[in-house]
């Protein structure tokens, strides 16, 4: 949808290289994301996508390699780096406060305060009233600790979150992990509202099916190497397999 016009990427992940011990965690990786488009990182537990992503978060530094953000070369050696470069991590974890409100977790640490210097709650409150309005009008529970939400609200605080800070690149890792159907639509709405808006997304997870629904290429990771990057609508479900189970990409095979 989005890589028409052969624009520049949002992100072109270079040749990254990380090393553990001396074995190769990501070995010559390379991958982009277009804005408007959601890219599904696959593969075994080990196979070196979180990894990757840390290194676009910052939580990691690569060994070799080049991380080019818009057009233009990126030094990202922390996470206050990728946020510089509108980079935001959606962690499994969601890394909420779970005795807070929607309103304080999405402010957490860039609380917004008056002239006295004070914490203007009524502000932020109304703040999150107007980014949930875009990204989830459904969403009423603003005054509940966020313990007290379902899984998908959860995602959905922190998922504001990082538009609010004017994210144009989201990593999302297993989003709908231990959700239910209800709460798993619920995500994958605001992925789609997301994309609308322009911003590009890395999507982790280990379903397969949900990648084929969300994504619009996949991508397949392999003993820290990338197998390869696919269209959704070029590949079926058991191809995606092969190259995870394989690491052999069919396109490859067949030629």
């Amino acid at each position: 949808m989005s890589r028409a016009e052969n624009g520049t990427p949002l992100v072109d992940i270079r040749n990254l290289s990380i090393s553990f011990g001396g074995i190769k965690a990501v070995d010559n990786a390379s991958i982009d994301l277009y804005p408007g488009e959601v890219v599904g990182l696959l593969g075994h537990n080990g196979a070196g996508k979180s990894t990757l992503i840390k290194i676009l978060a910052g939580a990691y530094q690569a060994d070799s390699g080049e991380i080019w953000i818009n057009g233009e070369k990126a030094e990202i050696n922390s996470p206050r780096d990728a946020r510089d470069y509108n980079i935001e991590t959606i962690y499994q974890t969601l890394a909420l406060a779970d005795n807070l409100d929607a309103a304080s977790n999405l402010f957490l640490g860039r609380e917004i305060t008056n002239a006295y210097g004070m914490v203007d709650d009524a502000r932020m409150e109304a703040e999150t009233r107007k980014i949930m309005a875009r990204l989830n009008p459904n969403f009423k529970k603003l005054k509940d600790p966020v313990s007290a939400l379902s899984g998908g609200q959860r995602q959905s605080v922190a998922i504001a979150r990082a538009v609010y800070f004017d994210a144009k690149i989201v990593i999302m890792d297993e989003p709908t992990a231990a959700l239910g159907v209800h709460e798993t639509q619920m995500v994958a709405d605001l992925i789609g509202e997301l994309k609308k808006q322009g911003l590009g997304i890395f999507l982790i997870s280990h379903d397969t099916r949900e990648m084929m629904e969300l994504c619009d290429r996949v991508s397949v990771m392999k003993n820290g190497r990338m197998i390869g990057t696919e269209r959704v609508e070029d590949v079926t479900e058991d191809d995606i397999l092969s190259m995870i189970i394989l690491g052999k990409n069919p396109r490859d095979q067949a030629a």
